[in-house]
């Protein structure tokens, strides 16, 4: 016996050979085209082989709104005759077809303030971003409500829906790099704010609400480093400054002296002043 350490065989498939009768029925192929217009049929492009006796023809394609895409009649026939038969006729895009985008599922879809008025948005069983109400949770709060199992809330938020949703929201208009808050003084930050309402559990040590109602952020949650000019505190340690008053200076060689001649029934400076003006 010898050595078969090293032994392969080639496994290559036979690539299919162009069967010539059925290359040659290309009117046969066009004929079966039978849904549409002939007009919407065009030039025949190519005949691909798809096994023995079996050839694809395709024709370009004229229907509105399927740019690029082409008609694919598949036919055959059997050993030893030359009556072509068609097995299946189909519109297949072509290589710059215009295509409708990739199916992409609803919640992969959805963004956030997409929901309106009187929408619905189920939420998932196996959402990460919730846990079972009944299960011991690294938040406090969580824990201390335990009470909750069967009676309040069937699900509470996992540790990693509150992760999710705090870096949401200090990357974005609650957070420390939010316009209001950059331009706002440095120490006019929400966790000094009188106005500043913790939120409970975890959440306590970043987040609050805002209970100011002339601040813009009034209502929701913003980051304890975030800020506004309208932090309770704001005003507090403000001093004005006088502002020194200068002396009104008149030019009199700016000034020309114009004579005004009093008109018929003026009163004269020596009468006596009438109580309510002259006519």
């Amino acid at each position: 016996m010898g050595d078969n350490d090293r032994v392969t065989r080639s496994t290559a498939a036979r690539a299919a050979r162009l069967d010539q009768v059925c290359a040659d029925a290309v009117g046969v192929a066009r004929g079966a085209i039978t849904d549409v217009d002939a007009a919407d049929v065009g030039e025949h492009l190519e005949a691909v082989a798809e096994g023995d006796r079996v050839v694809t023809h395709f024709f370009e394609s004229h229907l509105a709104g399927y740019r690029g895409w082409r008609w694919a009649v598949t036919v055959t026939r059997v050993p030893r005759s030359r009556h072509v038969t068609v097995c299946e006729t189909v519109l297949l895009p072509g290589p710059d077809a215009l295509l409708a985008p990739g199916w992409v599922p609803w919640h992969e879809r959805v963004q956030p303030g997409d929901l309106g008025v009187g929408d619905l948005m189920p939420t998932a069983p196996d959402d990460e971003r919730l846990a079972p109400g009944y299960v011991l949770s690294d938040d406090p709060a969580v824990e201390e409500v335990s009470w909750e199992a069967g009676l309040g809330r069937a699900r509470v938020m996992s540790r990693e829906g509150r992760v999710e949703a705090a870096q949401r929201w200090y990357d974005g208009d609650a957070g420390p790099e939010a316009p209001i808050s950059t331009a706002a003084p440095r120490t006019a930050r929400c966790g000094t704010c009188g106005f500043y309402l913790p939120l409970a559990g975890t959440m306590r040590q970043m987040f609050g609400v805002c209970g100011n109602l002339y601040a813009p952020d009034d209502g929701k949650a913003v980051s304890a480093d975030h800020g506004c000019g309208a932090h309770s505190e704001a005003l507090l340690g403000s001093s004005e400054q006088p502002v020194d008053e200068l002396p009104t200076v008149y030019d009199d060689s700016e000034v020309e002296p114009v004579a005004v001649s009093r008109g018929p029934g003026s009163v004269e400076a020596s009468e006596p002043a009438e109580p309510y003006g002259h006519s």
